[in-house]
């Protein structure tokens, strides 16, 4: 049979035809070459915190960064879920295709997100980790951990003997929740010689402060203070440590062990200059680098896989989600200079 020059110019199409559209299968992870795409609306959960406002400031470089598109200008909620819950339909109305929150109330977050879900808006949780409805990718540090590194770092200073004040966070939140379980739980276990005068803030400051002023009038033997957020806690703390002429060197009996949560570079100051003793470094630049990341992970189409990752972190599959749990060093005058961690790092 005699296939005329026309037929095979069509033959020959169809087969460029096939091969271009076989490139756009999905891939063995789930994600379309190519993916969605669209815009990504981003809500600040406060900016009274040096550690928000260092996360808030990294978010537009990493944007620019990771060749993303915001809906509009990031919006602020201000540490209230009714605000956040606004913020999120604004977002959306302006087109938002998947979101990036850091809901501080963890629990009543929920319905929202599911109603998210519905709309097949998907959501990823930066810091914290809702108590239910649907997340794409929840992007922290383990938290319990951090509990954990405070509690042995104190338990080691003061000897197993002495007494101790906590900030604990907002308990409604999971990260208050975590950060203040695994510190009992260590203390507990391996340090019962050491009391504990656990003092809700609700992650304020001029409630760690006025905590911190009744208890050393009441217990001036306060050995050992542990700080769950030093981006609120630690101008307050040492407003009243240096109040009380309490800044000493180790060395001297009156000293007080300080263990801080954050990492930022007011806290390694300190750490320099012998005010504070420690803190665990949650990354805040990662937050907001993973957490566009994977939002735009979610728009291309990607199903997350557990495990390691490729960028020194683990996935680990939630009841409503994943959950990219990123490193968190424990940093003391040994480590304090250590130019991988952000807090000395420029935004």
């Amino acid at each position: 049979m005699t296939i005329s020059r026309t037929t095979l110019a069509v033959l020959a199409a169809a087969t460029l035809l096939l091969s271009a559209c076989s490139k756009d299968e999905p891939s063995s992870g789930g994600a379309p070459a190519g993916g969605g795409s669209g815009p990504i609306g981003v809500d600040f959960p406060r900016a009274d915190s040096d550690f928000w406002n260092a996360y808030n400031g990294y978010v537009p470089s990493k944007a620019d960064e990771l060749d993303v598109r915001l809906a509009g200008s990031p919006t602020n909620s201000q540490n209230d879920i009714q605000k956040l819950i606004g913020n999120v339909d604004s977002l959306v109305a302006q087109g938002a295709k998947a979101l990036v929150i850091a809901p501080q109330d963890t629990g009543a977050i929920g319905p929202k997100l599911d109603e998210l879900a519905g709309k097949n808006i998907k959501v990823v949780s930066v810091d914290t980790r809702p108590d239910t409805g649907a997340v794409y990718m929840v992007v922290r540090a383990d938290n319990r951990a951090y509990g954990q590194k405070a509690c042995e770092f104190l338990g080691q200073k003061l000897g197993g003997k002495g007494k101790v004040i906590e900030f604990q966070g907002a308990l409604s939140s999971i990260n208050g929740r975590d950060r203040s379980e695994a510190f009992k739980e260590c203390m507990t276990s391996k340090f019962p010689g050491i009391t504990v005068f656990e003092e809700p803030t609700d992650w304020e400051g001029a409630k760690a402060q006025a905590a911190l002023e009744t208890r050393l009038s009441t217990d001036p033997d306060i050995k050992g203070i542990y700080m769950q957020a030093g981006g609120v806690f630690l101008d307050p703390t040492l407003q009243v440590l240096k109040a009380r002429n309490l800044i000493v060197p180790p060395s001297d009996p009156r000293h007080i062990f300080v263990v801080s949560n954050d990492g930022i570079p007011q806290e390694f100051d300190a750490i320099r200059k012998g005010e504070i003793d420690a803190t665990v470094s949650q990354p805040a630049d990662l937050y907001a680098q993973y957490g566009l990341y994977w939002a735009k992970q979610a728009l291309a189409g990607v199903t997350p896989k557990e495990g390691p990752s490729d960028h020194g972190s683990m996935i680990v599959k939630l009841p409503n989600g994943f959950e990219d749990q990123l490193p968190a060093p424990l940093v003391t005058k040994d480590n304090v200079d250590d130019q991988s961690l952000w807090g000395n790092k420029k935004p």
